[in-house]
């Protein structure tokens, strides 16, 4: 069937049926409204679907607008705000900072030629080149970001499981981290170039990501590594340290309340260890609904990914694709809304910055100087 010229529908009038019909032709398939030199990139698998409601393209890119505003705002600020308040300039602060840049290049490098592909019909208007840069770009902010949060997760592990004997946090091995994250994402996003996977157009075709449905061996190997590595293993690393932070908080909060009731008195702490006592426990709540939400914006697209692999590819339509790739991208907007309304400090300087958000945030007492432990004053600095 002819191009249909990027259209996301076309006026046609059946052979002497009329009247006129607005809408596609019997029988067309959804790669039938692909630029001509995107039909190579484009996997046979999508040829069977017919082509999609133009109504999904337009509200995709609304919804893709509200995302990048929202994330590039609450990013930058978060950026802003961090190096500008000398408070919150922690080594733990620098993983905070990485994942924020990391979100903000996301969504920068990813919504304008989303939006754009989806208000100008539907499709991938910037040829095989950007493609592939598009879907690179993604998997390499989208992968640092994840190596973040469990480089986050062992950082509070370290701080609150390990205590005094953990090997403390510095400026040098926070920045060590953090190069690790950024070569492990790239690393794992180079080898599409060089013959191990492939990047192309994915779902209703006007995005690019990695290719997870082409039954060869070296597509179905990098797909499986890239699920096991980028994604079982960050989220096994965050599981198991954050299950024994837990474990030790309540492990020490029952040694406490055991060692008062010996004691016959109410607490065995003074109301300024209580105050850190409770900013541990509410570092722990809030890191980890910060992790179940990554967790569930991955977890779709991680599904999709393997089950295009190894499982029933007849179940994959263009939209059961496209909603759970939106839905990871997402995900770079879960932190600074998260950090912004539970992180003290960070609501005192947003306070300061900008105080015609009716911020209302009381200073914290004094912290006592030299007597804070080192578990409390990092817990409280990344809360």
């Amino acid at each position: 069937m002819e191009n249909l010229l990027l259209n996301a529908s076309v006026a046609y009038r059946s052979a002497g049926k009329p009247p006129l019909v607005w809408g596609f032709p019997p029988g067309a398939s959804i790669i039938d409204t692909v630029p001509e030199d995107m039909l190579e990139m484009i996997h046979p698998h999508w040829k069977k679907f017919p082509p999609v409601n133009p109504m999904w393209h337009y509200l995709l890119g609304l919804i893709y607008i509200v995302l990048g505003i929202t994330s590039i705002t609450g990013n930058s600020l978060v950026l802003h705000l961090f190096m500008k308040t000398k408070d919150l300039r922690t080594p733990a602060n620098m993983f905070v900072v990485n994942l924020a840049f990391s979100d903000v290049c996301m969504m920068i490098t990813q919504f304008p030629m989303f939006v754009l592909n989806c208000f100008n019909g539907g499709v991938w208007l910037f040829g095989p080149l950007f493609c592939e840069l598009y879907a690179c770009t993604g998997s390499i902010f989208g992968l640092c970001s994840i190596c973040t949060m469990a480089a986050i997760s062992y950082d509070r592990y370290n701080v609150i499981v390990n205590g005094m004997n953990g090997t403390r946090m510095t400026f040098g091995r926070a920045a060590l981290f953090i190069l690790f994250c950024w070569v492990y994402a790239i690393g794992w996003s180079i080898p599409p170039f060089v013959g191990w996977g492939k990047y192309i157009p994915e779902g209703i075709l006007d995005s690019c990501s990695f290719d997870y449905l082409t039954r060869d061996t070296a597509t179905i190997s990098f797909t499986c590594c890239l699920f096991v590595f980028d994604y079982c293993f960050p989220l096994i690393i965050i599981v198991y340290c954050y299950y024994h932070i837990v474990g030790a908080i309540v492990h020490h909060e029952k040694a406490l309340r055991e060692q008062a009731k010996k004691m016959n008195v109410s607490s065995l702490r003074s109301n300024s260890d209580q105050t850190a006592q409770s900013a541990e426990i509410r570092v722990a709540k809030i890191a980890m609904m910060n992790i179940s939400l990554w967790v569930a914006a991955w977890t779709p697209y991680a599904a999709i990914c393997l089950q295009g692999a190894v499982g029933n590819q007849d179940t994959i339509t263009p939209l059961v694709t496209i909603l759970p790739a939106l839905i990871a991208k997402s995900a770079s907007i879960f932190n600074p809304i998260i950090y912004a309304i539970s992180h003290p400090k960070y609501r005192l300087a947003l306070q300061k910055t900008v105080p015609w958000f009716c911020i209302n945030e009381a200073a914290p007492p004094p912290s006592g100087g030299d007597t804070q432990s080192q578990g409390s004053a990092c817990t409280t600095a990344t809360s």
